[in-house]
């Protein structure tokens, strides 16, 4: 679904990744764990085009991406979530939903506000309520839910157990495994381990913008 190779990116002269290499199956689950600065959210941005990167190859549902904008990898079915969430505060839950919506795509399953909701309950309960008056970890399901209303086939999805309660960190992780059972193919960063290895079918570990170790999460 996704393969990276040779990457090298940063941020003008400091370079922070170097040819960097993972892969992402179609349906599966694969984390880049590290610390922080290691490189983690720098990957997902040049993934995504937020980032041109300096050099190397990106291909997504066998299509070479790296030179392409943001939003034309998200036409592509390539989904995002930032660590920082970014959704609309000025909008409802509702209203953000609908920012996000896309077409269908063949071969793969639909995501309609009500499903959203059913995988989501906080947010069936929430939806008439504007993202500024959300807890962190409500924003963070929002983020998701959101993404998912483009009807990707793959997500990136960024530090989704940061700085949330257990509580809500053990809904994401449900979240996931069900997004995993539908068929999503899912390239996390992370740095919780015990949340990594409930999710995760592969595990690579990035130190100083490289990857040191590709294992199993056990």
């Amino acid at each position: 679904m996704l393969e990276v190779s040779g990457l090298n990116a940063g941020y003008g002269r400091a370079q922070v990744l170097f040819d960097l290499a993972l892969r992402l199956e179609r349906g599966e689950v694969a984390v880049l764990f590290g610390r922080n600065g290691a490189g983690k959210s720098t990957t997902l941005k040049a993934i995504m085009g937020l980032l041109r990167p300096a050099s190397g190859a990106i291909s997504f549902a066998g299509r070479r991406i790296e030179r392409l904008e943001p939003f034309e990898i998200a036409r592509l079915g390539l989904g995002y979530v930032p660590e920082e969430r970014r959704i609309f505060t000025d909008l409802t839950v509702a209203e953000n939903l609908q920012v996000g919506r896309q077409a269908p795509r063949a071969g793969l399953p639909e995501w309609t506000r009500e499903r959203l909701f059913a995988l989501f309950p906080n947010l069936a309960t929430l939806s008439e309520r504007l993202g500024a008056r959300m807890s962190g970890g409500e924003q963070k399901m929002l983020a998701i839910a959101r993404t998912l209303m483009g009807n990707p086939a793959a997500i990136l999805l960024d530090e989704p157990s940061e700085g949330i309660a257990p509580v809500i960190v053990r809904q994401i992780t449900d979240t996931i495994l069900e997004l995993k059972r539908a068929g999503m193919s899912i390239l996390l960063c992370e740095q919780n381990l015990r949340f990594a290895r409930r999710v995760a079918d592969r595990a690579y570990l990035i130190e100083k913008g490289h990857v040191r170790e590709e294992a199993l999460p056990a």
